[in-house]
């Protein structure tokens, strides 16, 4: 009988799964691998509200598994240790695995290769798992990677995508090797009270009701806070739970204006991703320099707590951050919203923001965290550098009733209309009876610090 081994890493799922199927179409029987990396844990990636996340997937993968006759087997420890002992416990000839794009990922397999080497096994590494083009695939002429948006984004667009296949209908899993047991969310301390339900098939679910109730108007709405009108897909797509091909081809078939920028919008997934691929550096330097002299945390530190609170005196600031301490989760616009006022308005470095999202976001992906937030410092690959977006403006535009904002900040729930964007402005016993604080710093004052320390004036 021959054996082979997938190891599981942000490719939570059966269906579309190019890894579990080359192998389920080489050996006799396969062990379907998770090891709880303590690499990981020891480089502080191991927020609670992901690893809740990671508990709803697992258990969900296991039960998928077992539905088919195999189970998930689990392990904790060195990941490349880990694999290595499955191997020999069930004399494997091979490794499947998804290609990442981290530093990190990339050390993994570094590392994996030639330790299963000295025991005779082989390591495969399977592009078009975590994203549909693989990074590095397509690439401007003089250069490895893309680093303006719109041109990639032409040139991924007519890149043929492999065809998606379904879940296997059975798995057979060798008896030997044990496993721990597999994690509960309830065993996880320190998670928002709001964290969605994880697992491959919520996310079937979610998709199926996003493609029929959602999906068609995606371009005129998405930005709408208070609508909600986003796929909320990002979590599954950051664990797996979902295929990035299977997406793009639904999406396609749906057609429409509606389907088109919801494909654009993965697209900037898989730009980001083949941006750290070229640049790993990228998830803790800047991409390209301003030359900024940051406000240290140490000096901003009332500032950034607020900031970090919800408690900055721009309503529509605190509503998203208030939003993303509750569910883990925060809509698109209030994402640039809030950390263009932290690097922007208050001159903060943006590696602080983006510490504080990894320990909050179920979707924290490194790529596309880390290069937002550099999108918005003016770090990144904006085009527009020095772009600053008013809260309140934005405020007014994109949450004009002023729903977003009442339904996070319940001290202003008594406020009508769009006045709710700009308290300050209240006079008298108005004012006083808000528990809410007055802006931290004037729009206006803000924006000058920034332009001065950015030679911008």
């Amino acid at each position: 009988m021959t054996v082979a081994v997938v190891l599981f890493t942000s490719d939570l799922r059966l269906h579309d799964h190019p890894p579990l199927r080359a192998a389920l179409g080489s050996a006799d029987e396969v062990v379907p691998l998770f090891v709880h990396d303590t690499g990981i844990d020891a480089a502080g990636f191991n927020a609670p509200n992901r690893r809740a996340f990671l508990a709803d997937c697992l258990r969900d993968l296991d039960a998928g598994l077992r539905e088919r006759g195999g189970r998930l087997v689990i392990r904790s420890g060195d990941v490349v240790a880990e694999v290595c002992r499955i191997v020999s416990e069930t004399g494997a000839d091979d490794v499947h695995v998804a290609a990442g794009v981290s530093a990190y990922a990339r050390r993994r397999e570094e590392r994996l290769r030639p330790a299963l080497e000295s025991g005779g096994a082989r390591l495969h590494v399977h592009d078009g798992v975590v994203t549909a083009v693989a990074p590095g695939a397509v690439t401007p002429a003089g250069s490895d990677h893309f680093a303006v948006f719109t041109p990639y984004f032409r040139r991924w667009s007519t890149e043929r995508v492999r065809d998606a296949f379904g879940a296997p209908r059975a798995v057979r899993v060798p008896g030997g090797p044990g496993s721990e047991d597999v994690p509960a969310r309830s065993a996880v301390s320190g998670v928002s009270a709001g964290v969605a339900e994880g697992g491959e098939r919520q996310a079937r679910k979610r998709l199926t009701a996003w493609r029929r109730h959602g999906l068609a108007e995606y371009e005129d709405h998405h930005d709408d806070l208070a609508g909600d009108a986003t796929s909320r897909l990002s979590p599954h797509l950051h664990f797996g739970t979902l295929s990035p091909v299977e997406l793009i081809h639904r999406a396609r078939a749906a057609g429409g204006t509606g389907a088109e920028a919801f494909v654009r919008q993965l697209c900037w997934r898989e730009f980001h991703h083949q941006v750290l691929a070229a640049r790993p550096a990228a998830a803790r330097l800047d991409y390209r320099t301003r030359n900024d002299h940051w406000r240290s945390e140490a000096d901003a530190a009332d500032e950034i707590e607020a900031w970090r609170e919800g408690r900055t005196g721009y309503p529509v600031v605190d509503a998203a951050m208030r939003q993303l301490h509750h569910e883990g989760w925060m809509h698109n616009r209030g994402r640039l919203l809030t950390a263009g006022f932290l690097t922007k308005t208050l001159y903060v470095d943006w590696r602080i923001g983006a510490r504080h999202f990894l320990d909050l976001l179920v979707d924290g992906d490194l790529a596309n965290n880390q290069l937002n937030w550099q999108w918005m410092a003016g770090t990144g690959t904006d085009s527009r550098p020095n772009r600053v977006l008013n809260p309140v403006l934005q405020a007014k535009r994109y949450d004009p009733s002023g729903a977003y904002v009442r339904r996070w900040v319940p001290e202003l729930a008594a406020l009508t209309g769009p006045a709710v964007h700009e308290p300050w402005k209240l006079r008298g016993a108005e004012r006083d009876r808000l528990d809410y604080p007055a802006p931290l710093v004037e729009l206006a004052d803000g924006l000058a610090r920034f332009k001065e320390a950015r030679g911008l004036e």
